[in-house]
């Protein structure tokens, strides 16, 4: 019969591995997960896997570990009961934002803190940075900024000259009247 135990080997590799998703990702959430079942795990890990998102859980112990290894020793508070971690690699808001929708339909979910480099936020600011649009949201508003007075020259550049085009054609007009 295999232990379900695991060794000193076993952790300090998760150690490893926590440490470098902690230190590699642009943000990671911390949530309580208890009263959701296996199906609702299962849902959520693929919404966040669809994005990008790592979703751990690990024995508080081993976070702390990790996390005190990356530099970020204010997470200690918040490692109390069951936590999960999901980790957003390419946009800090993500991670967030897909935890709230899923929070929503789920209420068991609930946020604890979030990592955003090296600080440490509460819940309230992780429901806060869940309603910040997304990166490609905020570049596309962006590029709307940018073009909006470029459209507009074209367009002013456009009617003078129809205007133009309009006159040379009247003259035309008057000259083959005149004849």
């Amino acid at each position: 019969m295999k232990t379900l135990k695991k060794t000193r080997q076993e952790k300090e590799r998760m150690v490893e591995e926590l440490t470098e998703k902690l230190s590699q990702a642009e943000s990671a959430v911390l949530v309580d997960y208890r009263g959701l079942d296996v199906a609702q795990m299962n849902e959520l890990r693929r919404q966040l896997g669809d994005s990008n998102v790592d979703f751990k859980v690990v024995k508080n112990t081993l976070t702390s570990i990790a996390a005190e290894n990356a530099g970020i020793d204010e997470i200690n508070q918040y490692l109390e009961g069951p936590v999960g971690i999901a980790f957003g690699y390419d946009d800090p808001v993500v991670p967030a934002k897909i935890l709230n929708d899923f929070s929503k339909e789920n209420e068991e979910l609930e946020f604890k803190a979030a990592i955003l480099g090296e600080s440490v936020v509460g819940e309230e600011k992780v429901k806060n940075l869940a309603k910040l649009p997304s990166r490609e949201e905020l570049l596309g508003k962006v590029a709307g900024t940018f073009q909006a007075p470029i459209a507009g020259f074209a367009g002013a550049c456009q009617g003078i000259i129809r205007k133009f085009v309009y006159a040379v054609d009247a003259v035309r007009q008057e000259k083959e009247d005149a004849s």
